[in-house]
């Protein structure tokens, strides 16, 4: 790993790749050069000067100066694609810098400054680098040294990834909604402009802050594949732009288009969030990996833990819960082997439906007479520990908070705000709001021996006014997310025993800022199985199994009316981290001595599937296919195999399977011994029959 910047070159040197960008004169416009495998300080230099030397000889007319090859492009002068960098200064919208320095701040960051022609401001384009990953870090920091003057920020993206100039460019892509969070999707990109936003005030259910792009030719195994993540928990753009003969430009960025100005004070920096990028070799498959690695690695709070398997109460008991109830399914599930139990909505104010109490962080008197403390003795008595769900970022009208402070609330003067699930957001930018939440939940923590947390959000931003505070209101997309992170954090440093869920009703906050603050992510409300195999397999394409959380839980599903095997139900769930939801009362005695089964069998693999190298082995759909997941030193691996359906009397095809060593023998458990050469080449023969049939299958090398 290793930073040069000499001649304007800048070259950023990861294990495997290199990145290079060109600075020029003092007039010309900083252009990307390179992004690839490794190469040397001379091919940058020849790199930079030939292909500012090209970009000059093209015929200027109705023409970028640059033509997408920007570095970072500016909303102004001789730039006419979508900008990257958007500010005001009093009424006039045009940006011109120049370059001022290099910043070298340790040896994984560097910082080049420019600043603003005629304007007290300066901008930073951020890099940082990993001894360990070939994942580059770029962020933005804008800084207003006006004594008087404000600044609106109309855009001001964390990073302009630009790709290699290639006749075919095809983007992967995450797309969904409620209930079908992550989907796959595969969009070939022509010229024009591709966008891919949030603009509901959360990462979404509808689309997820990430992306990759090939030459439409990469497979799972191969291929060069280009991608990106942002480390965002709100609003969010992501703009892929090209012109005929240009190659494609990627803006990415906190903030939907025309959300309004950011206003910049005097004195103030404004910091955007990280945009993490990576270019690998090998397929989908090895960037999904490096993409886990780095999120263990460098992004999620103590990766090394094992998560436990937890039960929660909210599909057995809803708003009807007490201690009686939570007690009896305490003692179910921790007969079944559950290591955790979660209460969930329904133990606080007057909340005994979603229409009240939703603010009001007291325990319910009448549920709980004697408080939380005898329920919480109980189940730690039975040896798991206790979780707790809350939504602090939500008021129900009906609840004494709201009756209190009607002002806490996005609303626009006058005008009676949208209700969603009958509740309203809490105005988090106000840093009066944000200090009472953290003193509640700060009380409740201390008060209470807890050792997990579900954050929850259940519904998207709208009416987002501030009428005590219309200066500020351009602060609220922004503000909201980092005081939720603030909380997180503060709460993390004071109670650091506690362990984070981030959930917004199923999926809609699963990206990489929230992960730098959490344990493991709800990944959807669709606990049904199939569909729960398309949503796993594209929340793994960034996403490590161990930030999964998937549950076991009753039928039919409140989704849909399928009937699913519970040992196919369960094999799915152990493809992450694995929780049961159903109401053990109602379960049969059968049922809960296969399920007891099954927990057991995923505690044996648990360190192998969320610590390992996960390889996907197939897509869902109605042939076998299979998660597979590999020691980092290929001593063991575990393979979740499953069929969809079944068709005629065919027999699943071998599946090869990854990752191992071909030149160790790998023992099955009933004692079959093969070659991980044979292994990998020829595959293994899955012994499934009928619809909804998996199979889970342990290899060990002695």
């Amino acid at each position: 790993m290793t930073i040069s910047f000499e001649g304007r070159v800048l070259l950023l040197t990861t294990p495997n790749t290199s990145y290079s960008a060109y600075l020029g004169a003092d007039d010309d416009i900083p252009i990307h050069t390179y992004w690839g495998p490794r190469i040397t300080p001379a091919d940058a230099a020849y790199l930079a000067t030939s292909t500012a030397a090209r970009l000059a000889d093209e015929w200027p007319s109705f023409r970028s100066a640059a033509n997408g090859h920007e570095e970072y492009p500016l909303d102004g002068r001789l730039q006419f694609g979508r900008a990257a960098l958007s500010l005001e200064f009093a009424g006039v919208r045009s940006t011109e810098w120049s370059f001022a320095e290099c910043l070298v701040h340790d040896d994984r960051h560097v910082e080049l400054r420019f600043d603003l022609r005629q304007r007290d401001v300066s901008v930073g384009l951020h890099y940082r680098l990993y001894d360990d990953s070939d994942v580059i870090d770029r962020w933005v920091t804008v800084r207003n040294d006006s004594p008087s003057d404000v600044v609106e920020v109309h855009r001001l993206d964390s990073a302009a990834w630009v790709l290699p100039e290639q006749a075919q460019y095809r983007m992967s892509h995450l797309t969904g909604r409620w209930a079908a969070e992550t989907r796959l999707s595969r969009t070939e990109l022509s010229e024009g402009r591709f966008v891919l936003e949030s603009r509901r005030g959360i990462t979404s259910h509808h689309a997820n802050p990430w992306f990759a792009i090939d030459d439409g030719t990469a497979t799972e195994e191969h291929g060069e594949v280009y991608s990106a993540a942002l480390h965002w928990s709100g609003s969010w753009r992501l703009l892929a732009q090209r012109e005929l003969d240009e190659p494609v430009q990627v803006l990415f960025g906190w903030g939907y288009e025309d959300l309004g100005p950011r206003p910049l004070e005097p004195g103030e920096q404004l910091e955007s969030p990280v945009s993490s990028g990576l270019f690998s070799t090998g397929g989908f498959g090895t960037a999904s990996r490096a993409w886990h690695a780095f999120a263990l690695d460098h992004v999620l709070p103590r990766s090394g833990e094992t998560r436990p398997v937890l039960f929660n109460s909210w599909e057995a008991t809803g708003f009807d819960v007490d201690e009686a109830s939570q007690v009896e399914l305490a003692n179910q599930a921790a007969d079944l082997g559950c290591e955790l139990f979660v209460l969930d909505d329904g133990w606080f104010g007057q909340r005994v439906n979603d229409r009240t109490g939703l603010g009001d962080w007291t325990v319910n008197p009448n549920r709980f007479p004697n408080g939380l403390q005898p329920l919480i003795s109980k189940v730690h008595a039975l040896g798991m520990g206790f979780g707790l769900w809350v939504e602090p970022e939500m008021v129900n009208p009906d609840s004494d908070l709201y009756r209190a402070h009607p002002d806490w609330v996005y609303h626009f003067e006058g005008r009676e705000p949208a209700l969603m699930r009958h509740q309203l957001v809490l105005n988090l930018a106000r840093l009066d709001v944000a200090h009472w939440v953290l003193g509640e939940l700060d009380a409740l923590l201390s008060a209470h021996d807890i050792q997990f947390v579900k954050w929850d959000m259940n519904r998207p931003f709208t009416d987002t006014g501030w009428p005590a505070e219309p200066s500020r209101q351009g602060r609220i997309w922004f503000d909201h997310v980092t005081s939720v992170y603030a909380i997180i954090d503060a709460l993390r440093e004071k109670h650091p025993g506690v362990a984070f869920e981030a959930c917004s009703g199923g999926g809609g906050r699963v990206d990489l800022g929230m992960m730098a603050r959490t344990d493991q992510f709800w990944a959807s409300d669709n606990t049904d199985a199939l569909d729960r195999r398309y949503i796993q397999h594209g929340f793994s394409q960034v996403y490590p199994a161990r930030t999964m959380s998937c549950w076991v839980t009753d039928l039919p599903t409140f989704i849909n009316k399928r009937q699913v095997p519970l040992t196919y139900r369960f094999r799915v769930a152990m493809a992450g981290v694995l929780g049961v939801g159903g109401d053990l009362t109602e379960w049969t005695a059968e049922e809960l001595e296969l399920a007891r089964e099954l927990i057991d069998q995923y505690k044996q693999i648990r360190p192998v599937v969320q610590h390992g190298l996960q390889y996907r082995l197939g897509e869902p759909g109605r042939s076998a296919s299979a998660v597979q997941y590999v020691t980092r030193d290929r001593r063991e691996s575990v393979v979740l195999v499953y069929q969809e359906a079944q068709q005629y009397d065919s027999t699943p095809r071998p599946i090869r399977l990854q990752g191992l060593d071909p030149a160790a023998s790998y023992r099955f458990d009933d004692g079959t011994t093969l070659s991980g050469a044979a292994l990998m080449a020829h595959g293994l023969t899955p012994t499934l029959t009928g619809d909804y049939a998996s199979q889970l299958i342990r290899l060990v090398s002695p």
